[in-house]
């Protein structure tokens, strides 16, 4: 079940409205979601208090973006055990929910891991709910950290391929504080340099048909006092030819051991155009993103979405939870079909380096891929 309410919260930075959170109020442990689909119009709190809940939450994309997944598939394992529900079943189901995104079913093995372990040793279901608590937890201060460590590479990788300071950075979907345990991925980056005084412009893509780029990472640019313009997804091609992109700063939802990248839909044509135009194109994420069992891009699983995002306009104060189509305001003619894939792939060969925080791979290879991966003692074997 799920309940919701509202709070302002218009005194806060993205960085103090915490995208998740476990409570325990006398009534039970539940999961606390930011609300992403009602961004910006108001701050709407998600209430979970069980595995069927999150999973909604999910897949309507009230809780999104890969590192924030894996910690939430976490809590929710820990939540079906600490509810005395069958942890199995709850697992399969949040693994399941989003597809593509890596990080999820990482998140949901650990703690699932963590609960069967502590059953092996001979701990009852209580001490079996609190290790995959403890599992959950851990992996939310890990993400912090490695938040803070991606932003300081990424740094210094665009004052080395960039030195003079001054970056004008063009940025495609989310990928700040709502999908991290921290300040995010690639938008930690370009957050690190604006408090260095290095970062001229954020260029945001407004990013159809879900606007993650202008109804959240503008929200999160605009309250951390970046400057920063808004664009059309269609008018990235204009920027690059008035020479007005320095670097292309993107996330991921899964990294192929060969190097290629899921990502939202449209960062391939973005990678396309920064190699025609000689501009760097980074892809910054955790290595519980890099998924060594998968060999190729071409092996990824693409979500498909439903067609009403494309054939209709949704309000953001519009709840959207459970909606069915036609809930919108149609912007194509009735029984238009749709083509809405969740994420395109760009190939290792148009990625000029991947920043992770055990370092950075350049040029993207497989081997050094695996080798960054054996580096940290947070990848999970598939």
């Amino acid at each position: 079940m799920a309940d919701q309410y509202a709070h302002s919260g218009d005194d806060k930075r993205p960085t103090e409205i915490p995208a998740i959170r476990w409570e325990e109020p006398p009534e039970g442990p539940v999961l606390v979601l930011l609300d992403q689909t009602r961004l910006p119009a108001e701050e709407v709190e998600l209430v979970c208090t069980d595995a069927p809940a999150l999973v909604e939450a999910i897949r309507s994309l009230a809780v999104r973006g890969a590192p924030l997944l894996g910690i939430a598939g976490a809590y929710g394992v820990a939540l079906a055990a600490v509810r005395g529900f069958d942890v199995d079943e709850a697992a399969a189901a949040l693994a399941g929910a989003r597809p593509t995104a890596v990080n999820l079913a990482v998140g949901v093995r650990r703690a699932q891991s963590a609960h069967e372990a502590a059953l092996a040793k001979g701990g009852d279901g209580r001490q079996a709910a609190a290790a995959a608590l403890a599992a959950a937890r851990q992996l939310h201060r890990e993400d912090a950290e490695a938040s803070g460590r991606m932003a300081e590479h990424g740094l210094a990788l665009l004052d080395e391929l960039l030195p003079g300071g001054g970056h004008r950075v063009l940025t495609h979907c989310n990928t700040g504080s709502l999908v991290s345990g921290g300040e995010g991925t690639a938008f930690a980056v370009a957050l690190a340099a604006h408090r260095t005084g290095r970062l001229r412009r954020l260029w945001v893509d407004e990013t159809r048909p879900l606007l993650q780029g202008a109804r959240l990472t503008a929200y999160e640019a605009a309250r951390s006092g970046m400057a920063y313009t808004l664009l059309t997804d269609n008018a990235a091609g204009s920027l690059f030819a008035a020479g007005e992109v320095d670097a292309v700063l993107i996330g991921a939802d899964r990294i192929t051991a060969d190097g290629s990248v899921a990502n939202k839909v449209g960062s391939y044509p973005l990678a396309v155009l920064a190699r025609y135009h000689h501009v760097p194109f980074i892809v910054v994420a955790p290595v519980t993103t890099v998924d060594l069992d998968t060999a190729d891009g071409a092996s990824i699983e693409v979500e498909q979405r439903p067609g009403h995002e494309v054939t209709e306009v949704t309000a953001p104060q519009v709840p959207v939870v459970g909606m069915e189509a036609g809930g919108g305001i149609p912007v194509a003619p009735l029984g238009t079909q749709a083509y809405n894939p969740a994420f395109d792939v760009t190939p290792a060969e148009l990625v000029t380096a991947i920043v992770t925080e055990e370092g950075v791979v350049s040029p993207v290879t497989a081997e050094a891929l695996a080798e960054v991966c054996a580096r940290s003692h947070t990848v999970t074997a598939g």
